[in-house]
């Protein structure tokens, strides 16, 4: 286990539970998942709490990806034998071996006697599996347990194992009047930097960051999240005439130095290989997609939707074969008009900074074509809101977009 004193913080840390019950050991658990965000994509996070004598003999996370699970790493941590103990973990332990042997194993192996599970885990290698073998070998085993405080830690993950592509996060912010940028084009600084340094974290919790060419020809945005422990998402731009300069801060970093004899043009993330740049366009000549990738960039040539534009339903696609669990989107109207049209995002976060910027040819954060009328909009739900010093951060889900059992 990485970090002991933090596991050690959060098992000492208050608790809106009477210490000692059930809810205080999975509250336990669930702060313990936590820990293992941005660091752990694709795989869910996962707390794991062990008690005997009712006693904290044990606890862990799924702290990356290609580590111990959190079970595993609990029992690793026990100061005593755990034979007749209890664990209580947020998710369905694993039985199938990926990068980790299964973990109904090693709860096997270590005698315990009684499991509280939060989720049910939807992935069709475990689902009901684990929790089948476990009463099988005579292991006392308790389901659905403060499920949906459990269930909302894991929204990417259940998505993306039964969808096969990113859930898409939509953040916008915007004056009080609805403006992303003056006419002019100028947008520095609508929101706070308190609001700012937010929206760079959850970047770094987010595998993939999407931004339009026009951004990129705008701004030249670095799109790294400047967050402590968390890594860069891999930037992923929508060029559909690949307009990209090669100049740009997004490709003059795309390629990265090879490490023992390691491919330029992919960096490592959570263990696995990614590309630091991705071009989706629908441009098809090889003369004008090779500098790209002599750059060091990933281009992706794809067929256009209705109007023209790169498909974003086809791009999620293949995002999702890359294995790439999330995607946080920070385009402009057109790019926002995108993915709703499509029905494409699965939370939306808006960040309104209290200016009134005026002006009829200013930008707004969704643009396009627009639905026909107020009751065929999109309408978010679960809205929740936050002051961020003088700004308001508002949340929400797209009524099609993520189950709302998920929501925050």
């Amino acid at each position: 286990m990485k970090d002991r004193n933090r596991v050690r913080e959060v098992i000492e840390a208050d608790s809106p539970y009477t210490r000692g019950t059930d809810e205080y050991y999975m509250d336990r658990a669930i702060r313990l998942a936590r820990l293992g965000a941005g660091h752990v994509n694709p795989n869910p996070l996962v707390g794991a709490v062990i008690v005997k004598s009712g006693r904290i003999i044990g606890a862990g996370y799924h702290e990356e990806i290609g580590g111990l699970h959190a079970e595993r790493n609990a029992l690793a941590a026990c100061t005593e034998d755990p034979a007749g103990s209890d664990i209580y973990v947020t998710l369905e332990p694993c039985c199938h071996y990926g990068k980790q042997p299964p973990c109904t194993d090693a709860l096997l192996a270590a005698g315990v006697r009684r499991v509280i599970i939060g989720s049910r885990d939807p992935n069709p290698l475990v689902s009901g599996k684990g929790v089948r073998i476990l009463r099988e070998q005579g292991v006392e085993v308790v389901t659905d347990f403060l499920r949906a405080e459990c269930d909302r830690l894991n929204p990417v993950f259940f998505h993306y194992i039964t969808r096969k592509q990113p859930y898409v996060t939509l953040k916008y912010a915007m004056t009080l009047d609805g403006k992303i940028a003056s006419a002019a084009g100028e947008s520095r600084w609508i929101s706070s930097e308190a609001s700012r340094e937010k929206a760079r974290r959850d970047r770094g919790l987010s595998m993939g960051i999407l931004v339009g060419v026009g951004t990129v020809l705008a701004d030249d945005p670095a799109l790294t999240c400047r967050a402590p422990g968390l890594i860069d998402p891999v930037r992923v731009i929508l060029d559909t005439r690949l307009r990209t300069p090669l100049t740009a801060q997004v490709m003059k970093t795309a390629a990265v130095l090879p490490a023992q004899g390691g491919l330029p043009e992919v960096s490592t993330r959570n263990g696995m290989r990614y590309p630091r740049t991705v071009i989706a366009t629908c441009e098809k000549d090889k003369n004008k997609l090779e500098p790209y990738r002599k750059a060091g960039a990933l281009v992706l040539s794809l067929p256009p939707d209705e109007d023209g534009r790169v498909s974003v339903p086809v791009l999620l696609k293949k995002l999702g074969t890359m294995k790439m669990d999330s995607l946080y989107v920070e385009g402009g109207g057109n790019v926002h008009w995108s993915f709703l049209r499509e029905r494409a995002a699965d939370k939306v976060q808006i960040y309104i900074g209290p200016l009134l910027l005026g002006g009829a040819d200013a930008r707004s954060p969704v643009e396009g074509a627009g639905f026909p009328s107020p009751p065929e909009a999109l309408r978010l739900t679960g809205i929740r809101t936050e002051r961020i010093g003088d700004d308001l951060f508002l949340e929400g889900y797209p009524r099609t977009g993520g189950s709302s059992c998920l929501q925050e």
